[in-house]
């Protein structure tokens, strides 16, 4: 899900289990395993309000690398929820002051170094990606009142390593210097990557997918990006015998494909289909049909001010574009339906689903803090801060859409997906971007059909692929498609990780 505005709208657009068992096998530390105490001086002490929690916790190993020496890695085997496959959670330091929080799955059916690696982020901007571990494609949902957990048989681990990773910072249990542009963001996951790669050498065969929804149609292409040309930069200096000291530590990050969840990606494109989402859909209208209008009368306007975002790209001239759009948005507000599913009203607060205060309740307990190792006593699904952040940074209506075409030409894997019941991310916007989307295949992909998607022999969907691009419409589904079509959503990434075909 995704937050949407504080002022203006105040809907929240979140973007978008937990298991353990005694680890599997030994680590094999790069360098010491040391408590948080005998860490080195250059990294920033846990934040003081939650010294008691660092204290407390014994981390398996910390692993440093000399190509990133103001980064460290801090390990930790969690016994949460129930599976026998191997989970890791930690912090990724910075020197500036910045601890990003991920918790890893190995893959439950499948051979440790044939699996691929998922990372996932959730959106906002500033939601944690573990409402999506514990609400949609986690091994374990939080169960209704929030102090346990069930296994999820249909969670992304069926075939998969699945890292959730809490950024950008100060999201979920992450905390520490400010970032507020998914640009620097990416850089800082690649840096993650790079120390989680070379922690972990039992995971050096397996393929990277980086996965978000929402604002992840931010987040993903930003991250990939930094990734490639993270990449093209290395084989460069290998090509030249150029490398550094320490430098031959990295490595090319087999980064294979990415995928977008009802994104929020060329908001250029998006923001003219909101009208025909509220009112013309395939399911029932929202709104009236003069409420509709208002909104196509405005569209003009708004494309004018998001044109000039796309072409200056800075704050002045992103901001009033997010102000000016963002108010069409109102009339579907004061609706009281759910911004994330035009089938439902909207219950259990600003986020519209009483499970992410459970999700809260759970990643709140001590004890859970504890055996996770969070330096955080406070848990929030969503930081209003980091949101705001963004939004005055002027990054909600960047074009990340600009950063599709140089990974699709360098043969990087590209699929979007959208459930068919959401209204803020909806389909039609994210379909006609991806139609419209200026590359060397986009002729065929726009001339291609849509074809059925089946599940178990039932319709699932609608889908079009051509060369590395691929659209999926998900029937059924709302913002969070995982939650609503667990099954048919892990057929989807099992088939893509997999590269299987839709049809």
């Amino acid at each position: 899900m995704k937050l949407l505005t504080s002022s203006l709208v105040g809907l929240f657009l979140v973007a978008s289990a937990v298991v353990a068992t005694p680890a599997q096998h030994a680590f094999v530390a790069h360098h010491e395993a040391l408590n948080p105490s005998s860490a080195s001086s250059e990294f920033p002490p846990a934040r003081s309000a939650s010294a008691s929690l660092a204290s407390a916790n014994k981390w398996t190993k910390i692993t440093t690398m000399e190509a990133l020496p103001n980064y460290q890695l801090r390990v930790k085997e969690p016994k949460l929820c129930s599976t026998n496959s191997t989970q890791y959670s930690g912090y990724l330091d910075t020197a500036e002051d910045r601890h990003f929080f991920f918790w890893f799955f190995e893959a439950r059916n499948a051979k440790r170094e044939d699996a691929p690696i998922i990372l996932w982020m959730n959106g906002g901007p500033g939601c944690s990606s573990f409402t999506g571990l514990l609400m949609e494609l986690g091994p374990c949902r939080v169960d209704k009142g929030g102090e346990t957990l069930s296994f999820n048989k249909y969670g992304w681990d069926d075939k998969a390593h699945v890292i959730f990773l809490d950024q950008p910072l100060n999201v979920g249990y992450s905390y520490g210097k400010d970032v507020f542009n998914s640009m620097e963001a990416g850089k800082d996951v690649y840096n993650f990557l790079q120390l989680f790669y070379y922690s972990f050498p039992e995971y050096a065969k397996s393929e990277l997918h980086i996965f978000g929804e929402s604002y992840g149609g931010h987040y993903v292409p930003a991250t990939a990006k930094a990734i490639h040309e993270g990449n093209v930069e290395h084989s460069a200096k290998i090509a030249g015998g150029q490398l550094g000291a320490g430098e031959g530590e990295k490595r090319v990050l087999p980064l294979t494909s990415i995928g977008i969840g009802n994104g929020l990606t060329d908001p250029l494109v998006q923001y003219k289909y909101y009208s025909q989402m509220a009112c013309n859909s395939t399911y029932a209208p929202v709104l009236r049909q003069d409420e509709c209008d208002a909104m196509d009368s405005s569209y003009p306007t708004c494309k004018r001010l998001i044109n000039a975002c796309y072409k200056w790209k800075n704050a002045l001239a992103c901001y009033p574009a997010e102000m000016y759009c963002n108010q069409v948005l109102l009339a579907y507000q004061r609706s009281g339906a759910n911004p994330y599913d035009v089938r439902t009203p909207c219950e259990g607060g600003n986020l519209c689903y009483p499970i992410l205060a459970d999700i809260d309740k759970f990643l709140n307990m001590p004890e859970v803090q504890k055996e996770l190792g969070s330096d955080v006593s406070k848990f929030e699904s969503c930081s209003q801060k980091v949101y705001t952040g963004f939004t005055l940074n002027g990054d909600w209506m960047k074009p990340y859409v600009f950063e599709i075409p140089p990974l699709l030409e360098a043969g990087i894997r590209v699929l979007i997906y959208a459930g068919d019941a959401d209204f803020i991310c909806n389909w039609y916007g994210n379909k006609a971007w991806a139609q419209e989307l200026e590359w060397s295949g986009s002729q065929g992909f726009g001339s291609e059909s849509d074809h059925e998607w089946a599940v178990d022999g039932k319709a699932a969907g609608e889908a079009r692929s051509h060369k590395n691009f691929s659209f999926v419409r998900v029937f059924g589904a709302g913002h969070m498609a995982p939650y609503d079509q667990p099954e048919n959503l892990l057929d989807l990434v099992n088939r893509w990780v997999s590269n299987k075909p839709f049809y």
